[in-house]
């Protein structure tokens, strides 16, 4: 199986969460998902209106619940005015393997730039409380004129190898990847001074991290990112994929075109935000796409084992020559 089989693969979807409003620029976006102990998948979705300046539209951290993965039921609203921010972008739930708890990622904008934003851990993700939102990356820099990391924004979370991991758009007038570590998911370390993989080929305006998946071996490395000669690349976001042995050195798999853009595009065909999560041998991946009249949605494909197996010896062949 070809890489390019994938994409075919996940133009068989369903729609999870449709926009509050069937208008341009709604949208329902920014999956995260993570399945509890007795199969109960928990979507946070950002939920984003079409009137506020950019950078402020997203009005709300929407929690849902699934028996089957596909078909979710909203259990708990965080909206923007609780939080005490001006609006927020991706989020990230995670259940951490130690305590058992649920935790709650997010990023909103503040007068210096993004910050990574961390909810107070529940026992069940109907709890969390908008109120306990607070910074735990902020980018430091000096007011001297110079390029620095202005923010940090869209976590991406993961536990391995005994310690969680966090990737993160970073900007520095551009968005790059960023690596980070913690042994307790409160305090965070630089894994490297450098991004995680430059901003080239088809991705040489921004690339952004967007699931990592565990492989038999290695790692698969699920990123983002736009030309700088698309209509409004800032938005109009396609997905690539790329490999790692470990977390530190990443190969690009698709380097000269992405594999994944909306199948239903309007002036946008954006692929973007999505998450991969194993589950019994199936592969569910939640993604944002475009809609024809300028709406993102939330949808999801469903990879069965057959198709992962040719998956993963297709990347596995690709990384030997």
């Amino acid at each position: 199986m070809r890489l390019q089989d994938v994409a075919a693969a996940m133009s068989d979807y369903e729609v999870v969460l449709e926009p509050d409003e069937n208008t341009p620029e709604w949208w329902a976006g920014g999956p995260s998902v993570t399945v509890s102990d007795d199969g109960t998948f928990y979507l946070a979705a950002r939920m984003r209106e079409g009137k506020s300046p950019r950078g402020r539209r997203g009005y709300e951290i929407r929690i849902l619940k699934s028996a089957d993965g596909r078909r979710f039921t909203a259990i708990r609203s965080i909206l923007r005015e609780d939080a005490g921010v001006a609006g927020f972008e991706r989020p990230s739930i995670v259940k951490d393997p130690n305590t058992r708890k649920y935790k709650l990622y997010g990023c909103a904008g503040f007068e210096k730039g993004w910050a990574i934003l961390k909810f107070q851990d529940v026992d069940d993700p109907a709890e969390f409380d908008a109120r306990t939102a607070r910074p735990i990356l902020v980018a430091e820099y000096p007011d001297d004129g110079f390029v620095h990391v202005t923010g940090y924004k869209d976590p991406v979370l993961l536990w391995d190898g005994g310690r969680w991991h966090m990737f993160v758009i970073a900007s520095d007038v551009v968005e790059r990847i960023r690596h980070f570590t913690s042994d307790d998911g409160e305090t965070w370390r630089a894994v490297k001074a450098t991004p995680v993989m430059e901003n080239s080929g088809w991705h040489n305006f921004c690339t952004r991290p967007a699931s990592v998946v565990a492989l038999p071996v290695g790692y698969l490395f699920v990123y983002e990112g736009a030309n700088v000669n698309w209509r409004d690349p800032v938005y109009n976001i396609a997905t690539g994929l790329a490999y790692s042995p470990d977390l530190e050195t990443f190969l690009d798999l698709t380097p000269r075109e992405p594999l994944l853009k909306s199948t239903t595009p309007g002036d946008y065909a954006t692929w973007r935000y999505s998450d991969w999560i194993w589950f019994k041998d199936n592969l569910y991946v939640y993604f944002e796409a475009a809609r024809p009249n300028n709406t993102n949605e939330i949808r999801v494909a469903v990879l069965d084992a057959g198709v992962c197996g040719k998956v993963v010896g297709s990347i596995e062949r690709g990384t030997r020559g």
